[in-house]
């Protein structure tokens, strides 16, 4: 496939042969083999462009009273995850109950154990799970913190997001023992890239949302499905959960309509196709 690293170099990832190493690749039709050769925490807000949890890449805070953009869901990036054949995550037009509200009235539909996700046009995805008593527990500039659910969005929309992940629940009492026994770890201390893979890890209790969770060898079983406008899928292929999450977080920060060209504009420079209809 050739030396594909200077291409991609903005996307973090450099295209590498997806072919069984033994020869034996039983599936048909070409994949995008992406692996992460350098990936920074995008909690802390420094892996390139925009605002990461309400701060810019200087440090500074953003002014909560500043008005924001109006959220929009149809520019959000439509996507399934398959681990081999099984869908493991899903974000889609038809998904139900993922309708946008403020912290305030988020409140009242909450309970403990949720997954919350908090978001903003051209920020980062923000994580946290609900612990009851009006607070959550989230991963926020490379600390756990304990903090007031109308604080720890910082002025962003949000809303729960339990059935994105196909995986079964740990229950609601395992949830919130995970996340309030991490809260103060901080820097060098920590097992999760961001808050989506800390929040999750908390409900799901699977060790792939950590860190080194899986060996990156061999083929790479996790497929992530970008699904165009023509009923067609871009699809990218890694070696581990955690890339896979750090992709997609991209490519939800940039917006539909962005990543969707940045795909296009990497196949045809690539002189490729390489897509296949949605499911």
């Amino acid at each position: 496939m050739g030396n594909q690293v200077d291409k991609l170099a903005h996307l973090s990832y450099a295209e590498v042969p997806t072919v069984d190493p033994n020869g034996a690749d039983a599936d048909d039709g070409p994949r995008i083999g992406v692996s992460y050769i350098f990936a920074n925490d995008d909690d802390d807000g420094d892996d390139g462009g925009g605002l990461e949890d309400g701060c810019a890449l200087d440090g500074t805070v953003k002014d909560p009273n500043q008005e924001e953009k109006q959220y929009d869901r149809r520019d959000e990036v439509e996507c399934a995850v398959f681990y081999r054949d099984e869908c493991i995550f899903e974000r889609s037009a038809k998904c139900a109950g993922l309708e946008v509200s403020s912290p305030e009235n988020l409140l009242n539909k909450c309970k403990a154990g949720d997954l919350v996700e908090f978001v903003a046009t051209g920020q980062y995805p923000h994580w946290a799970v609900y612990v009851g008593d009006f607070q959550v527990v989230h991963l926020h500039r490379a600390e756990v913190k304990n903090s007031f659910l109308t604080d720890a969005g910082q002025g962003r929309r949000c809303r729960v997001v339990n059935e994105l992940y196909k995986f079964r629940s740990l229950g609601p009492d395992v949830a919130v023992q995970n996340a309030m026994e991490q809260v103060g770890l901080k820097g060098r201390e920590l097992s999760w890239r961001n808050s989506e893979c800390f929040a999750a890890w908390c409900r799901f209790g699977k060790r792939e949302f950590k860190t080194g969770g899986e060996i990156r060898i061999g083929k790479q079983p996790y497929r992530l499905k970008i699904r165009a406008a023509d009923k067609r899928a871009h699809v990218l292929e890694f070696q581990s959960l955690e890339d896979m999450v750090m992709e997609r977080r991209r490519n939800e920060h940039l917006g539909r309509r962005a990543a969707l060209q940045e795909l296009a504009t990497h196949l045809h420079s690539a002189g490729d196709t390489r897509s296949e209809p949605a499911r």
